[in-house]
């Protein structure tokens, strides 16, 4: 029914991303607050104030998760391909979190217009602790569950979520989550610029710039401490023809931000518009998964 293994693969993200979209999280019992629940477990047993110390943790954690997708994968093959759709989707869809940065979005949109500044600033730990990206929550995911099957998308799933918990520079974390910064660089740094180009190609749907966002991609992104959410960032700020950056306050610090962009600042109507581009960056990623596997089904 659905050819090889690979096949079947591609059939079970394509479906994790349509049930994300239908579905986003689940407002209980998210198996990704699970594992951060669990690692927070075992932070009490590996912390040390030093590098290897945030190694060790990481790769405990990492390679239990791993190792847990393998075995999933592998019992699934089982059922044949058809089981495989199904384990594939169902870890895909647990590590999408797409729909729900966009539905949070919409949210504080209208909550900002309503001028409800505060419960607008509430919403903001539901995004994510740190930078949250369409590349992040979309676009790494497909790419990983793709790439890697089962344990490639948990995998992904894990190191993001570490590094969201421990890999920024406040006091206690600034050598114990060097390892979970640094690993969550090299595993977004392709998906990084791929939502980037798609920021380009999908600008237009917003009555955005596609040479606004590549100008802003060249000259700003390297201004950001991290090497891929200024990549993203600074695509979306030239296409949308704003500026981010300036203050950014974090629970253990604030951070003055490099300005992205060269336009004036956002709008609740660019809010709205950068919803609607983080859609079609997620759309466009998926449909590009299907010709990347026509592509290869046709060149065998």
């Amino acid at each position: 029914m659905f050819g090889t293994t690979r096949h079947a693969r591609v059939v079970g993200v394509l479906v994790g991303y349509l049930a994300d979209l239908v579905l986003a999280d689940p407002r209980a019992g998210h198996p990704v607050a699970g594992f951060g629940a669990a690692a927070t477990t075992v932070e009490r047993l590996t912390y040390r104030d030093t590098r290897r110390g945030g190694a060790v943790h990481v790769a405990i954690l990492l390679g239990a998760v791993s190792l847990f997708g393998a075995v999933l994968q592998r019992y699934a093959r089982r059922y044949g391909p058809l089981g495989s759709v199904v384990v594939t989707a169902a870890a895909t869809w647990v590590a999408l979190a797409g729909t729900s940065l966009a539905r949070i979005g919409s949210a504080m949109g209208e909550l900002l217009a309503s001028d409800h500044l505060d419960d607008a600033r509430r919403l903001l730990p539901s995004l994510c602790g740190r930078d949250p990206n369409t590349s992040d929550a979309q676009v790494a995911p497909l790419l990983w569950a793709v790439a890697g099957g089962v344990p490639g998308v948990l995998g992904y799933r894990a190191v993001n979520t570490l590094d969201a918990m421990i890999g920024h520079r406040s006091p206690r974390y600034a050598r114990f989550g060097w390892a979970a910064a640094r690993l969550d660089d090299a595993a977004n740094y392709v998906a990084a610029r791929v939502t980037a180009a798609l920021t380009v190609v999908c600008a237009p749907i917003v009555g955005g710039s596609p040479s606004g966002a590549v100008t802003a991609w060249r000259r700003d992104a390297g201004r950001h401490p991290s090497p891929n959410a200024g990549v993203v960032e600074a695509a979306f700020a030239g296409a949308l023809g704003v500026q981010l950056g300036g203050p950014t306050q974090y629970h253990y610090e604030m951070q003055i931000r490099p300005a992205l962009g060269a336009g004036p600042p956002p709008t609740v109507t660019d809010l709205r518009r950068a919803v609607g581009l983080s859609l079609a960056v997620q759309a466009s990623a998926a449909l590009v998964l299907v010709g990347l596997s026509a592509a290869v089904r046709s060149g065998r």
